[in-house]
């Protein structure tokens, strides 16, 4: 198996191509679309994203079978992948070698937020906190300044620190794959 700087070797070549991409006008814009159907019978979350699938499930004393991951630990992973991903990102662009690399992202959700008594407590996940443990040669103000790019970069990271605006609606009926049946 290569180690990172052969990737990071390949990341650079294909960030100079989109890059060239951009300034020739070439990319714009892109849509972003994912599904979450729910079986019948297990309430399992199957979530299609282009051409792939993630299963999503509660603890069983949520009425699940612990067959993927739930929604909050799934953020938590999204963030922890997005992170990973912009630290490859700028460590190609600005020649860091790095050895190895892992991202851990912890968090804290109490499932008694809106029970009677608990209204007070959030629904959703609080004190998120990552850790990267990255092995480099670089000196530990490179790394800083890494962690610094990394920060304002990363798109996840941004999307939870800052407020976004998120609309939605319900239509009533059957679904797109019920209908097909």
């Amino acid at each position: 198996m290569a180690d990172i700087d052969t990737y990071l070797d390949e990341k650079r070549r294909a960030l100079a191509a989109r890059d060239a991409r951009i300034r020739r006008g070439e990319a714009g814009p892109v849509p972003l679309t994912a599904r979450a159907t729910v079986e019948g019978g297990s309430g399992v979350r199957r979530i299609g994203i282009r051409r792939h699938a993630i299963v999503s499930d509660s603890a069983p004393d949520f009425a699940g079978f612990d067959l993927g991951p739930g929604s909050p630990e799934l953020q938590l992973g999204v963030l922890g992948s997005c992170l990973a991903h912009t630290i490859l990102i700028q460590a190609a662009l600005q020649e860091v070698p790095i050895t190895s690399l892992e991202v851990e992202v912890t968090g804290t959700f109490d499932p008694r937020a809106g029970a009677d008594g608990f209204e007070a407590i959030p629904v959703h996940p609080q004190n998120l906190a990552y850790t990267v443990q990255i092995d480099s040669p670089a000196d530990p103000a490179v790394i800083a300044a890494l962690q610094a790019r990394v920060e304002t970069a990363c798109p996840i990271l941004n999307l939870l620190r800052l407020p976004q605006n998120v609309s939605g609606r319900f239509v009533q009926g059957r679904t797109a794959k019920e209908t097909d049946a």
